[in-house]
């Protein structure tokens, strides 16, 4: 194996070009200071909100201004980070302005409780006198509509420092989960002894080795059993600190509180809950195919990520992929196709591995420039699909950058990943349209239903599984280790079927999922992968008109709540229908592989 290349040992037209961000460390510390300094002089708007609308305007622009510059400057900080981990001075530099960020969102804590504090009709007034107040009309409806659940400024400062008091079980998880466990030694694919990690894991869960498979299965599992009432005493806290805050703001039930901040109502959750069990049997005859192909008399969680087609030819090279990509997404038109070349051409990727790189593939960026994304190119079809991915967020935020004034120039977590997935959807579709070879058709089909399996249905698990544990905390139930593994293994013996051996040892995987303590996030994977299908197949279908709608979803960042958002582009999140409509997907790749084996 060829030794990993340094940074610089990396051609400069593979590498991204943070310059656009921060042009030397000089203008850095200029940056820094500024910052700090703009936070310090927002500070005399304190008290004076409701004494005129000119007040309020000058202390919500200065307060933009604020934060656009905060935002560049921690999105270099930790980017720069990124190209190379183990590099000193960029950890010190991430550790200021993660301190800055403290400082700057205590400092600008009194804003919103002082304008939820100004009467209705005052604050409507304000609007009309000053034309420029109108640009924050849906901040304000935003704000008057989470008006019962702001605090005075005094408990809402006292709540803000005690959010690191209550991310304590999370970083608990992470320090215990990255850098404190240790797994034993197993044996690979070559017959030698390794220690295996989280990420040997996931490669040796792929291999054709029956045996490797089960021992690096046993292993890993057996190690956090060891750990089992430590970490049921952990995800427990997490869900205490989700109650504690549900009671502080006076709402009913912590899922209402997750969801409230993007005005979701809780059906969309409890909803895509229910469809999805409805249609388990389409996941119990995906496992049905999976042990016939596989040749296996019993079918074991340990059997799920070892490949079902062998041999398909999957070798593509980066240029190769972005060629495909292209082709692929032609369907969202000229200007999109344009905006992908300008992206693929001007240094907005950082393409391949380098020694202290960080691990995996991100988008990202800051308001004013274009955005950039991370890889770690390997040149295989699933280095494709991250391309075509994480494209897709790129110009997700491109066109909403373009769009919107900076305080609507984000997106929720609710439709993130709907761009990327409509791209990878596009691109699945103009594979299988182009492959002849049968072979290569079942790996495709394969890979599409992965997809389903891990992002509509798995997370559809971890969903309920979040919320039926917070409502057993919130009814003064208690969670012990016996009780989650317990509630897990029920889960996965309805999602996964009778042709599914549950090994008792999958039974710890709640201890696992880093998401738990981020609680009620993971829904977003399913609701979003199936808006994005929906989506996908109406561009595909109905052409131009779609494609306009979908520009209009992408260019609407958060000018309006998610789900109508999404509504506008054609998929009501509020109905069944976009994950039924998903779902029939899926049940179509079931009957051509049943079919053409």
């Amino acid at each position: 194996m060829s030794k990993l290349a340094k940074r610089e040992e990396i051609s400069n037209e593979f590498k991204w070009s943070l310059e656009d961000l921060v042009q030397s460390p000089q203008q850095w510390k200029e940056n820094f200071n500024e910052i700090d300094r703009l936070s310090k002089d927002i500070e005399s708007y304190r008290g004076l909100l409701g004494n005129s609308s000119q007040s309020l305007l000058e202390c919500l622009q200065k307060k933009d201004d604020l934060l656009q510059k905060l935002d560049t400057l921690a999105v270099y900080s930790h980017m720069h980070l990124h190209e190379d981990t183990a590099k000193g001075s960029s950890q010190a530099d991430v550790e200021k302005v993660d301190a800055l960020s403290t400082k700057v969102l205590s400092r600008i804590s009194f804003i919103e409780p002082e304008i939820s504090g100004i009467k209705d009709e005052v604050l409507k007034t304000y609007q009309n006198e000053n034309k420029d107040l109108k640009l924050y009309t849906h901040f304000f409806d935003n704000l008057l509509r989470k008006k019962e659940h702001i605090l005075t400024p005094e408990l809402e400062l006292i709540l803000a420092q005690a959010l690191d008091v209550a991310e304590g079980p999370g970083k608990i998880y992470s320090m215990f989960n990255n850098a404190d466990i240790q797994f034993p030694t197993v044996i690979d694919d070559t017959g030698n002894p390794i220690e295996l990690t989280k990420a040997r894991y996931m490669i040796l869960m792929e291999s054709p080795n029956r045996d490797v498979r089960i021992e690096a299965f046993k292993a890993l599992y057996q190690t956090y059993e060891r750990f089992k009432n430590t970490l049921a005493a952990l995800f427990t806290s997490n869900i205490k600190k989700d109650i504690f805050f549900m009671n502080a703001r006076q709402f009913n039930s912590t899922l209402e509180t997750a969801l409230f901040s993007n005005n979701i109502p809780v059906e969309v959750y409890t909803q895509l809950i229910d469809t999805v069990n409805k249609h388990n049997t389409l996941m119990h005859r995906y496992m049905s195919l999976r042990k016939r192909l596989l040749g296996v008399e019993q079918l074991h969680m340990y059997d799920l990520y070892t490949p079902m087609i062998k041999d398909a030819n999957n070798k593509i090279s980066y240029d190769e992929a972005k060629e495909t990509v292209i082709k692929a997404l032609k369907p969202l038109g000229e200007e999109y196709i344009d905006l992908l070349q300008k992206g693929f051409d001007n240094q907005w990727i950082d393409v391949y591995e380098n020694q202290g790189k960080r691990s995996g593939a991100y988008s990202w960026g800051a308001y004013g420039t274009h955005p950039y994304v991370l890889l770690n190119h390997q040149d295989n079809i699933k280095s494709m699909f991250t391309l075509a991915h994480e494209m897709g967020h790129t110009l997700h935020t491109y066109y909403t950058n373009e769009a919107q004034p900076y305080i609507y120039s984000d997106y929720s977590i609710f439709v993130a990943e709907v761009a990327s997935t409509v791209n990878e959807a596009l691109l699945m579709e103009y594979l299988l349209k182009h492959t002849e070879d049968k072979n290569q058709r079942l790996y495709l089909l394969n890979y599409f239903m992965e997809q389903f399996r891990t992002t509509l249905y798995r997370q559809t698990m971890f969903a309920e599984f979040e919320l039926k544990t917070h409502e057993a905390v919130e009814k003064g139930e208690a969670l012990t280790a016996e009780s989650l593994s317990s509630l897990y293994h029920d889960l996965n013996v309805a999602y996964y079927g009778k042709e599914m051996v549950i090994d008792k040892e999958l039974d710890m995987e709640w201890s696992r999922i880093p998401h738990f303590y981020t609680s009620y996030y993971v829904y977003q994977y399913a609701t979003g992968y199936s808006a994005a299908i929906a989506l996908s197949q109406k561009i595909l279908k109905e052409g131009a008109d779609a494609v306009e709608k979908y520009k209009g979803f992408l260019k609407s960042g958060n000018s309006d709540y998610p789900i109508n958002v999404l509504r506008d582009a054609g998929v009501d999140m509020a109905t069944p229908k976009p994950v039924k409509s998903a779902l029939s997907v899926f049940e179509k790749l079931i009957d051509e592989m049943e079919n053409t084996l």
